[in-house]
């Protein structure tokens, strides 16, 4: 009797151990997985709806509805101008798509800078700002920086031509021909007929179009009656300001002009008097 109480005792405990050792692996299961959980909610981040391409598009092809879908992307990490509701991307309804204006990669955010207005088409008239005209240039392979122009870049405008009297800021006389800076940082929107910003390669180009002030556009027009004009291309990140100057032929060869003096010749004073035939001159002292 006393052997199976012992053993029913001995039992007892043994199986309280083990229950205690469950318990004790249940608890910390279950506070490591609060701790993972606890730890994966820290890296969640806000997100919201971005539209991306499902497809290649290049320059001039309409964006349909399925060409785009909703993902969600990190709100601190959307781009600036990307859409974010359908209704503003299809602000008229699906069937009056937006055209590309830029070419974007399948999986890449659509953005306001890369499409048109929904219904407008690619051509200059959607690259213009408000208040802004558009001006062609006529260019050759000299002039228009050996075709390497593309739209969106930014170029200086120089005037050559001939300059008869009138005189620089510093006084000195113009005649003759001269090169003079006109226009800083103008906007190229088109190259020939293309405004397609993704062309690749130099082309040379016969006329490009500049985004210019209607008070530019006269400048612009009067230059290009009188002179030559010529391109200079601005660097992408180049901010800086560049005052205006003109170079003249004398400046280009290093000659500098020298001033004519007048030489005053001193004052001499005679007296004639004639001994027959012949008349004689005697200095005399001037009076006056």
């Amino acid at each position: 009797m006393r052997m199976v109480f012992a053993l029913v005792l001995l039992l007892g405990l043994g199986l309280a151990g083990f229950a205690v050792h469950v318990a004790q692996g249940y608890v910390s299961q279950q506070r490591a997985e609060l701790e993972a959980q606890r730890e994966a909610a820290s890296k969640i981040v806000p997100t919201d709806v971005v539209f991306i391409t499902t497809r290649a598009v290049r320059y001039g092809e309409p964006l349909q509805k399925d060409d785009m879908k909703p993902i969600l992307w990190p709100v601190e990490a959307i781009p600036e101008g990307a859409f974010t509701d359908q209704d503003v991307l299809f602000p008229k309804g699906f069937d009056v798509p937006r055209v590309a204006l830029r070419a974007m990669e399948k999986g890449e955010a659509v953005l306001e800078v890369k499409v048109t207005d929904a219904g407008a088409d690619a051509g200059i008239t959607s690259r213009l700002s408000p208040g802004m005209r558009a001006f062609a240039i006529n260019v050759n392979a000299q002039s228009g920086v050996s075709g390497f122009l593309r739209p969106n870049d930014r170029v200086d405008v120089y005037w050559s031509g001939n300059v008869q009297g009138a005189t620089n800021s510093r006084n000195e006389p113009r005649d003759g021909r001269i090169t003079k800076l006109i226009q800083t940082g103008l906007k190229l929107i088109a190259i020939d007929q293309s405004a397609d910003m993704d062309r690749t390669g130099a082309q040379i180009a016969g006329t490009v179009t500049v985004e210019a002030t209607p008070q530019q556009v006269a400048l612009l027009t009067q230059a290009q009656a009188t002179g030559d004009l010529s391109l200079s291309l601005v660097g992408s990140n180049d901010d800086t300001e560049v005052a205006a100057f003109e170079v003249n032929q004398n400046e280009l060869l290093g000659i500098t002009p020298q001033e004519i003096q007048e030489v005053q010749k001193d004052r001499v004073c005679t007296i004639r008097t004639r001994k027959g035939a012949e008349v004689i001159e005697i200095p005399i002292p001037c009076t006056n």
